[in-house]
């Protein structure tokens, strides 16, 4: 595939013995956003570094446009603008100065150095800020300092680890937007454990628990999820439990605290209109109908600790 930028072939990392990465494998295409999603110690940071060349994987490869990361590091780390979580900056040089030095570093050549940098800086939101000090600048223009030396040699691919953590709201949501923007042009991996950063920027999602993959698919799948089969229904006149059941379809009716009643059916097909015309003929006064949706962070704890759900079972068995 002329587009594939990055494959990851079953990338597995020991430490002692134990295995803090397993057989992760994936594809990402030119101008799609990964989201890496999982919790603090998943393995997300060491996926990372196996991706970029700075950590060899014990088993499995990493092949970026093609190029072997083991067999060809230079030619596969040239096609890639890296932003670990700790930022890489020297802070004591002015923005301009840091750039130009990353462009050196990243063997653009000197004739298109200034240009690199003024491309960079633009896409970044940081014109004005070519010649302040970078330990002057916010937490927020810090981090698009890192995303702009990440970008500037226009790589195939950009990764950025942890790309808002320690950012307030408003620098989260400029960084988010970046991002966005960035993955136009771009392959673009950002791990995280923000559910609601992967919902907001990401195409494509990989969950990784206990360095295992729990999920791989697009993010629409992962928000179809939250559907499931449940509904919150508003009644004024709530019956007892037992006349929704009575209702074609409802399996199960349980009264919120909130109020409402969550009713679960099964099949494919919500009794939405059985229970309305059931409200109708009794006089409930039904006032609010609608799917439940699980949170993503619902959908989160399922997919991350069923391994430990199915263990567990294995156990009372």
């Amino acid at each position: 595939m002329d587009n594939l930028t990055v494959e990851a072939i079953e990338l597995t990392r020991l430490y002692g013995g134990r295995e803090a990465v397993s057989n992760v494998s994936f594809n990402l295409t030119k101008g799609e956003v990964l989201g890496f999603l999982g919790p603090n110690g998943a393995g997300k940071s060491t996926t990372m570094k196996m991706l970029t060349g700075n950590l060899a994987p014990s088993h499995g490869s990493v092949k970026i446009c093609g190029i072997d990361m083991i067999e060809n590091p230079k030619e596969a780390k040239a096609l890639i603008g890296y932003l670990p979580e700790t930022r890489p900056l020297y802070k004591e040089l002015t923005v301009d100065e840091y750039l130009a030095m990353s462009a050196r570093l990243h063997r653009v050549s000197s004739k298109h150095i200034k240009a690199a940098v003024e491309t960079a800086k633009e896409r970044c939101g940081l014109g004005h800020m070519s010649k302040r000090l970078i330990e002057n600048l916010s937490n927020g223009y810090q981090q698009r300092v890192g995303i702009a030396q990440a970008i500037l040699h226009r790589p195939m691919v950009v990764i950025l680890d942890e790309p808002t953590v320690g950012l307030d709201p408003i620098q989260i949501r400029d960084i988010r937007a970046l991002i966005r923007e960035v993955g136009k042009e771009h392959s673009v991996i950002i791990s995280t454990h923000i559910l609601p950063e992967v919902e907001m920027v990401c195409d494509q999602v990989q969950i990784i628990d206990k360095g295992k993959l729990v999920f791989n698919g697009s993010i629409d799948v992962l928000k179809r999820q939250r559907v499931g089969n449940k509904l919150l229904v508003g009644l004024h006149t709530p019956p007892h439990t037992d006349a929704l059941l009575s209702v074609t379809g409802v399996a199960e009716a349980e009264l919120l605290a909130s109020g409402l009643i969550r009713v679960r059916f099964e099949g494919d097909v919500a009794p939405s209109e059985a229970i309305v015309q059931a409200a109708v003929h009794q006089g409930w006064g039904l006032y609010q109908i609608g799917p439940d949706q699980t949170s993503l962070e619902d959908v989160f704890m399922q997919l991350t600790y069923q391994d430990q759900a199915a263990i567990a079972d294995q156990a009372v068995a």
